[in-house]
């Protein structure tokens, strides 16, 4: 048998996937619910690209209390960049969504495009691994982490023994890791 191709699909998942498969329980209440969470999640991912563009072209937004708006102008104010990688393992690593180190000051700002209030520890940890990459000692440096939420900049200054709790957890918890991953194949 010859098969369709379907190339366009190529890369792409349905809303009603078979491997997805919970949604034959859904009430069309609970599919309407689900089918928005999953286009406001979409609506973020899109929010996200385009201010990360915004920034990295240096093209300012109006200068209004909105989110998108406030977190765009910050970040080309600060001269920051965006999605920078931090590393300190295959098994720790991630992106900031913006960040700068300048003047002894590290930035770490993070744009939330959903409803549910957001936490500092995401930031924490990329401060975390900043410090662990680039050796240098939370003490020796101050923080200005910032999370863009509902119209909304929250401001958290780390204390430097909470970021080097952080740093220690990662080290201990890689190489608990790194022995794991010795004691069998998968």
């Amino acid at each position: 048998m010859n098969f369709n191709m379907h190339s366009h699909l190529e890369g792409r998942h349905a809303f009603l996937s078979p491997s997805n498969y919970h949604w034959l329980r859904y009430s069309e209440e609970r599919l309407v619910d689900r089918y928005t969470t999953a286009r406001a999640a979409q609506r973020g991912t899109e929010l996200h690209a385009f201010a990360h563009e915004a920034i990295r072209l240096r093209i300012p937004l109006p200068l209004t209390q909105e989110t998108l708006n406030m977190y765009v102008n910050d970040g080309i104010g600060y001269n920051m960049k965006v999605e920078q990688p931090l590393y300190y393992s295959e098994n720790c690593f991630g992106h900031a969504d913006t960040m700068c180190f300048d003047s002894g000051l590290l930035r770490v700002h993070d744009l939330k495009t959903g409803v549910v209030p957001a936490s500092a520890h995401q930031l924490e940890i990329y401060a975390a691994l900043f410090c662990l990459e680039y050796i240098v000692s939370p003490h020796e440096i101050d923080f200005e982490l910032r999370i863009y939420q509902n119209n909304e900049v929250a401001c958290f200054v780390p204390f430097p023994e909470t970021i080097v709790h952080i740093m220690d957890k990662i080290i201990l918890f890689d190489q608990r890791i790194e022995e794991l991953k010795g004691v069998g194949s998968w």
